[in-house]
């Protein structure tokens, strides 16, 4: 008898919950201020994805994986010490829906390479089949604690001894993230046999990095995901889906 009143008692409560609100808003990546590109346009190529960090306290990853994000680079690390808050949160749910999932560093000038990397591998998981590392690099001027500005030659020393640590470790050879700007001061055409991942929002890559291969290009940081509050920043694969299909083959960590 005390069952069947339980039952009844929980059908009845489950009845009165409200209902969650259906959710109205488009069901697309958007942009809240698109630019028009004097070259092909980022939304004709067909695979894109995202990245996040600290800033994007909530991600509905499973709508953003119906509207065609297919992958995403999450801010891990920052210097020696300084751990994203939601890195974890972000990559669990986006590992739930589906998603390629990857991590990012971001570089301090303050701090040596074999720290940062220490750290990076500390904090971000050896998983089989999450996208290969990223190096982030780009000058930080608003910085309290650090207003060291290397040398080109003394950046690229450093990026590589990193880059070399997390290799080792990882099995695949990190990405490079970067601006026109850091990308022209330290020189990084030299660095051979990495691939780019490049933030341009006004120009093409082919116009702010003359002549520099890119596998990944952040298009826009205004972009706009349904049911995910702020502004997310969006990006596209240099590629066909079978290009996609073949690059996950050959880049992902075992």
């Amino acid at each position: 008898m005390l069952t069947r009143f339980l039952i009844a008692a929980l059908v009845l409560l489950t009845a009165c919950a409200p209902a969650p609100a259906p959710f109205t808003g488009p069901m697309i990546i958007g942009d809240a201020d698109p630019v028009r590109f004097a070259g092909r346009q980022p939304s004709t190529f067909p695979v894109r994805g995202m990245d996040a960090a600290r800033f994007q306290t909530r991600v509905d990853w499973e709508r953003a994986k119906a509207v065609g994000i297919e992958f995403v680079f999450l801010k891990a690390t920052e210097g020696g010490d300084l751990l994203d808050p939601m890195f974890q949160d972000h990559w669990r749910g986006a590992g739930r829906a589906g998603i390629k999932r990857g991590a990012y560093h971001f570089y301090y000038f303050c701090t040596s390479p074999e720290v940062q990397a220490r750290f990076f591998i500390r904090t971000a998981p050896k998983t089989r089949g999450s996208l290969p590392p990223v190096l982030d690099m780009e000058w930080n001027p608003f910085s309290p604690t650090c207003q060291r500005r290397p040398d080109a030659a003394t950046v690229r020393n450093e990026m590589q001894r990193w880059l070399d640590i997390v290799t080792a470790y990882y099995g695949q050879r990190p990405i490079i993230y970067t601006t026109p700007g850091f990308y022209d001061d330290a020189e990084l055409n030299r660095l051979k046999g990495y691939e780019f991942w490049l933030r341009t929002t006004a120009k093409t890559p082919s116009e702010a990095f003359p002549g520099q291969r890119w596998r990944f290009w952040q298009y826009t940081s205004t972009g706009t995901l349904p049911n995910t509050p702020g502004a997310i920043d969006i990006n596209a694969f240099n590629g066909s889906r079978s290009d996609w299909d073949s690059w996950l083959d050959r880049r992902t960590v075992r």
